[in-house]
């Protein structure tokens, strides 16, 4: 699988990335999972302090500690959660962040973090404090290096003018066109853009058909919409995975397609679809179907 460098760092990822947060509590039916995705050429793994309140985090590290020096971590910081309650509040500030990379080390069972994420982020937040935070990190070998998971553009360009991220995480499909808004001007300023969502709950998928119906209406499109539009997508090329995975990744911004997966036979299916060729004009195609929104919300 093709590695690339993540933004102007040296940490290279490669193009097909885990998100752990699907990952089944049971230990072994997760290890065959995270077994398949290494064996498959995946080496960038992306969980958070919020899923499971912890336990995402101490079950990735148990599973990967064996592959520790050949893989890259990311983990997520920001989301003050309750041990008692489910309530969850915003969390930015230095002593926060600074507090809580040692309880994420201790859950991950390692002695850095290799991207080290805020894991959203407010127009009110005080972004000084918060990326010394994340520099003062850095300085200190705690964490390799940082960047940010968010959707909101104020947010974003804040980061982009006033830090040295190196990544954005942002929802990003042939059904969520609206990152497009930002992805020449992050790739201007050095930085990647790492995708979430990008098969759309199964529905750019070859069971899109199936789950469209189940599904209803999707972001920017009513019930009727979305099943007429996965039906003119399968019809471009005869893997729909395929061509929603090397729709994202021909974006010279997006580093690496971060896909879920509750099985190892998932996993094998999402490697199909990468080793899957498609062609420029059938992503033309694709992309003149769908909508190319702009965020209308979270500016502020």
């Amino acid at each position: 699988m093709k590695k690339v460098n993540l933004g102007n760092s040296s940490i290279q990822v490669s193009e097909i990335g885990f998100g752990c947060m699907s990952l089944p509590l049971d230990q072994q039916e997760a290890g065959a999972i995270i077994d398949a995705a290494v064996s498959s050429g995946i080496h960038y793994f992306d969980t958070a302090d919020l899923y499971n309140k912890g336990k995402n985090e101490e079950l990735v590290g148990e599973l990967l500690k064996k592959h520790r020096n050949d893989i890259v971590i990311a983990t997520k910081v920001g989301n003050q959660w309750s041990t008692d309650s489910d309530e969850v509040k915003w969390n930015a500030t230095k002593a926060y962040i600074t507090e809580q990379v040692h309880n994420s080390l201790k859950r991950l069972q390692t002695d850095y973090i290799d991207l080290y994420q805020l894991h959203g982020g407010m127009i009110s937040d005080n972004a000084e404090e918060t990326i010394d935070a994340f520099e003062s990190l850095q300085k200190e070998g705690l964490i390799r290096t940082y960047g940010i998971s968010s959707i909101r553009p104020n947010v974003i360009r804040r980061f982009l003018e006033n830090s040295d991220i190196v990544s954005i995480m942002m929802q990003y499909s042939l059904l969520d066109r609206r990152p497009e808004e930002y992805l020449e001007e992050i790739h201007a300023a050095g930085r990647s853009v790492v995708t979430r969502g990008s098969l759309a709950k199964g529905l750019l998928t070859n069971e899109g058909l199936e789950r469209a119906n189940q599904t209803g209406s999707y972001m920017a499109y009513s019930e009727g919409e979305l099943n007429n539009i996965v039906q003119q997508l399968m019809e471009i090329h005869p893997n729909l995975h395929a061509l929603s995975l090397h729709s994202v990744l021909q974006q010279p911004a997006v580093a690496s397609v971060v896909a879920g997966a509750s099985s190892p036979s998932q996993i094998q299916e999402t490697l199909k679809a990468y080793e899957t060729a498609v062609s420029a004009e059938q992503i033309e195609q694709a992309r003149s179907l769908t909508k190319q929104d702009r965020y209308q919300e979270h500016r502020e």
